[in-house]
């Protein structure tokens, strides 16, 4: 697992499911211009994680976002794919907390599976 969950797993705390970024990030235009350097690390520095407690996604190196939100204020986890990535197995989740805020997080691998891991997830008393 990755540095950034180790750091604010609280006590208690347990991860679910861990996701990873789909292999498709390597074959592309930005990906080519930089000698794949750019896929490398944005897979390296890409966490997204459900714990028993929250949902904690984390991208980036230099500038980093992080979005950590309680399971109990999530209203839905929402999956968008293409044909291609319903074809190889990527898409984006959306997930929309209650009040309406909203975080997207695209070429997840297997979103599908993530949205499942979620709803499968029993929440526990903070």
């Amino acid at each position: 697992m990755g540095s950034y969950v180790d750091s604010v797993l609280v006590r208690g705390e347990r991860v679910e499911y861990q996701a990873k970024l789909h292999w498709r990030i390597y074959f592309t235009a930005k990906a080519f211009f930089t000698l794949w350097i750019s896929p490398i690390i944005r897979q390296k520095t890409s966490e997204f994680v459900i714990t028993n407690k929250r949902i904690i996604m984390k991208t980036g190196l230099i500038s980093r976002k992080t979005f950590e939100m309680n399971l109990q204020k999530i209203e839905s986890v929402n999956v968008d794919q293409s044909f291609w990535g319903r074809l190889l197995g990527f898409g984006t989740v959306s997930i929309v907390g209650t009040g309406g805020s909203r975080e997207s997080f695209a070429d997840i691998s297997e979103p599908l599976l993530f949205r499942r891991k979620f709803q499968e997830t029993e929440i526990t008393a903070e």
